[in-house]
């Protein structure tokens, strides 16, 4: 199967520069090696999600580049129209119950993809999303006794954000501009709540500085702010290089009882205005591109 669940957790932010420059960084961040390599996605192409008799079917209209996780499933990735699509780990994830729903369904290890082959921008992929066209279905984490449990951020050429998560059982869709980071635990509501008290300390003064997904938030949402809105791109892209650097946990470092703290595997920057994707691994000295 293409689209087997997999499990992440990480920091998304993204920069709104001058002249239109919107770049989209994440880090990934696992207890062990999640086996990933790039893909090439082309368009047209005819999608099953491999959820079941009653899974989702597509036909891809958008190429795409993407990173994966366990080389089965679509992690991270920003498509030919500059929009980029991220899966993160989020422990209070709470899925459809689909025993009586006849809608198709779509696997939680293809919902990146689905984003990806179908829309252009963040404001056509909610105003789809919020019809609810499909059930997402979940299954165990690999080699675990646990559910797999992720919500998605998307992005675009524009800077236009959208947070997507199932709490209870129910779609909840954040989708503003100004929603330009993403961690972990807790629901992005709160993690809006928590941002709110920080930024009014000011992050000249002090930045919570452990790995817990609440700090990194706070120290990505100051930071991404506060680099300089260079007008030369290779600046641009160093600036938010550094500042998921910033957020990223120290290789080696894992708490087993918190998946969302653990080491930072690798990193990615997406630019969507000039079509470029970036690579980092943890392990290697050298960023593809």
């Amino acid at each position: 199967s293409l689209f087997l669940q997999t499990v992440h957790a990480c920091t998304r932010a993204v920069y709104l520069g001058n002249n239109d420059h919107i770049i989209t960084a994440r880090s990934m961040d696992w207890k062990v090696d999640v086996g990933t390599n790039l893909w090439i996605m082309p368009s047209g192409i005819e999608r099953d999600s491999n959820a079941g008799p009653k899974s989702l079917k597509w036909k891809s209209k958008y190429g795409s580049v993407i990173a994966t996780g366990y080389d089965i499933s679509t992690t991270d990735g920003m498509n030919e129209a500059g929009l980029v699509a991220n899966v993160l780990w989020l422990v209070e994830s709470q899925y459809p119950d689909t025993k009586k729903s006849n809608k198709p369904q779509l696997s939680i290890s293809a919902w990146a993809q689905y984003v990806l082959d179908n829309f252009s921008t963040v404001a056509e992929a909610v105003k789809t999303l919020e019809k609810e066209p499909f059930d997402l279905i979940t299954d165990n984490v690999p080699g675990e006794q646990r559910l797999t449990t992720l919500h998605l951020s998307i992005s675009d050429k524009t800077g236009d954000s959208a947070i997507i998560e199932y709490i209870g059982g129910k779609q909840v869709i954040h989708h503003n501009k100004k929603y330009q980071v993403m961690t972990n635990s807790p629901t992005f509501d709160q993690q809006l709540a928590l941002n709110t008290y920080w930024q009014q300390i000011g992050g000249t003064v002090m930045l919570p500085g452990t790995n817990r997904a609440a700090d990194r938030f706070a120290r990505a949402s100051f930071y991404i702010n506060a680099i300089p809105k260079n007008d030369n791109p290779k600046d641009a892209i160093a600036s938010v290089f550094s500042v998921i650097r910033n957020a990223s946990v120290p290789y080696g470092l894992n708490t087993a009882e918190e998946p969302n703290i653990s080491s930072t595997r690798w990193r990615t920057v997406s630019d969507h205005k000039q079509q470029l994707y970036f690579f980092e691994s943890a392990v290697s000295p050298n960023v593809f591109g």
